[in-house]
């Protein structure tokens, strides 16, 4: 895990080995700057991969051998012996749980530890950290935007930047909320639901009912089986006289891979629609076979659509299912779910709640898994504190400057329960306390104090990593899962919704606020 770092690490550890200070206590912090997406929030995500990363800290012989090749030819033999017996047994990582809801400026994990290794930990963790609370965050939007009850299907394997990108995609748009992927090897890996059906080439694929075999199957209830083919095609008649549209156009090989798939999975039955034409071929095909099936006592499962205006052709399709079903007296067939598919973006979503739609599954790929409306989080990794002393990051841009010392992380509560504040204070000041009245000052106006009382305070840092060892039990992922859910219900609306929130303010205690001024005074 050790060589996930750049180069300037091992140089700048180098230089710390020189100048005697490698073992000096230090400490980092890990934050973004801005909320991504034009939003308010992000989620954490990524912690549990970080700690396995720290457990797995040391440098191999052949990574020493290849640092020895690449650093210059000056550098002291003793050094790169000294890195072989470098391990993260001495460093403490503190964070806020994964999953959680986090704002701008305050710290997802504080580290702690020798300089050096401290040093070389940064690019290994944000690495770790950047693109699952990005990829994690954007998930969260889909949800919010689809609201609880639609199904969502993450499917950008084959879209994401390269197999760890698709795998991590995977994993970390199930925390943000995604229900289920494509992605075999996720599901394997993470224990993540997976789905999917068949693509339009399944359904190319066949020409006529001529080419389906085996084309008979026994009643659910066990008995002769009988010839699905045949079944679907008396079945086309009547719903096509139904419907209103001529047998003739619906087209014979979509029919044939309906009935082919069908027989295969009798219980798992799911038509593809769009193939041809939807209205003439697909929907009464579907239906047909659907009906087949009911007949010998299966139920289909439903339906997918990948193109065209979606949120009208989801109405247009329940209406046909709920008269099939009322005709035909086959109650579940008006509930049949639609799925849909087809580059989904937030817009679509949005459109699909504008207009109405009768769509019950979204499946969800390049806009999630690329963030193409944000393709970086931009979280970095700053020391605050070298051998006791507070460290100050100094710039004429305030977004930039770092926040000295050792922190505490509260957050603060109003008495609806939403949170309003994240809290910065020095280690060793005492905790707030609920319904106190605190002096404080917001990040963005310094210059004045502003009162507040809290109803309820939560410090938010639990210790994860001590001694070489993860110290927490950490979350399943379905737990972190539905604690990202509940994390982001407490938000209030106005920093929930996604276009123009109201800014999530970030604060900092008076002590810490005269600790700034002090060595903002002193730099000059």
């Amino acid at each position: 895990m050790a060589p996930l770092a750049d180069l300037y690490q091992v140089s700048m550890a180098y230089g710390h080995w020189r100048a005697g200070r490698h073992r000096a206590p230090a400490a980092a912090e890990l934050f973004f700057r801005r909320p991504p997406f034009r939003g308010s929030f992000a989620l954490g995500a990524g912690l549990a991969e970080g700690l396995r990363g720290l457990r797995a800290f040391r440098f191999s012989a052949a990574d020493v051998a290849y640092l020895r090749s690449v650093l210059p030819s000056t550098t002291d033999d003793a050094f790169f012996d000294y890195l072989a017996t470098l391990d993260a047994s001495e460093v403490t990582v503190t964070a806020i749980p994964e999953g959680s809801v986090i704002f701008a400026r305050v710290p997802f994990l504080q580290v702690k530890g020798p300089l050096l290794v401290v040093q070389l930990l940064e690019t290994t963790l944000l690495c770790l950290v950047n693109y699952a609370s990005l990829v994690a965050t954007n998930a969260a939007r889909f949800r919010l935007l689809a609201g609880p009850d639609m199904k969502l299907m993450e499917m950008g394997l084959r879209r994401a930047q390269g197999p760890d990108g698709a795998l991590s995609a995977s994993k970390y748009s199930y925390i943000g909320g995604f229900d289920c992927t494509s992605n075999i090897l996720a599901g394997k890996l993470y224990g993540i639901p997976v789905r999917g059906t068949i693509a339009h080439s399944f359904v190319m694929s066949f020409m006529s009912l001529e080419e389906v075999h085996p084309r008979e199957l026994p009643p659910r209830a066990g008995g002769d089986p009988m010839d699905l083919a045949a079944l679907a095609v008396s079945w086309l008649q009547r719903v096509c006289d139904l419907l209103q549209t001529p047998p003739g156009k619906a087209n014979q090989g979509e029919l044939a891979a309906f009935v082919s798939y069908a027989v295969t999975f009798p219980c798992d039955f799911q038509g593809l629609l769009d193939t041809y034409c939807v209205r003439r071929s697909g929907l009464p095909n579907f239906c047909a076979v659907a009906l087949a099936l009911h007949q010998l006592g299966y139920q289909a499962i439903g339906v997918r659509l990948d193109s065209g205006d979606l949120a009208q052709q989801s109405k247009e399709i329940r209406e046909v299912f709920r008269a099939c079903g009322a005709h035909f007296q086959v109650p579940w067939f008006a509930t049949i779910p639609i799925a849909v598919s087809n580059d989904i973006s937030e817009q679509n979503l949005e459109e699909f709640r504008k207009e109405g739609s009768e769509i019950d599954m979204i499946g969800i790929g390049t806009n999630l898994v690329t963030c193409p409306l944000q393709p970086s989080l931009g979280c970095v990794y700053k020391l605050v504190e070298v051998n006791g002393s507070p460290c100050l990051k100094l710039t004429e841009d305030e977004e930039k400057m770092t926040i000295p010392g050792m922190k505490m992380i509260y957050r603060l509560y109003d008495a609806t329960g939403h949170p309003f504040m994240d809290l910065m204070a020095l280690e060793e000041e005492p905790s707030p306390s609920a319904g106190q009245e605190l002096g404080i000052h917001v990040l963005g106006q310094l210059g004045e104090t502003t009162k507040v009382i809290p109803t309820t305070v939560e410090a938010l840092h639990r210790t994860y990593f001590r001694d070489g060892q993860v110290c927490e039990p950490l979350p399943s992922l379905p737990e972190v899962r539905t604690h990202a859910q509940v994390s982001l219900n407490l938000l209030s609306p106005a920093h929930r919704r996604l276009h123009e929130p109201q800014p999530y303010p970030v604060a900092v205690t008076e002590r810490l606020h005269r600790l700034l001024l002090e060595l903002r005074q002193g730099s000059h």
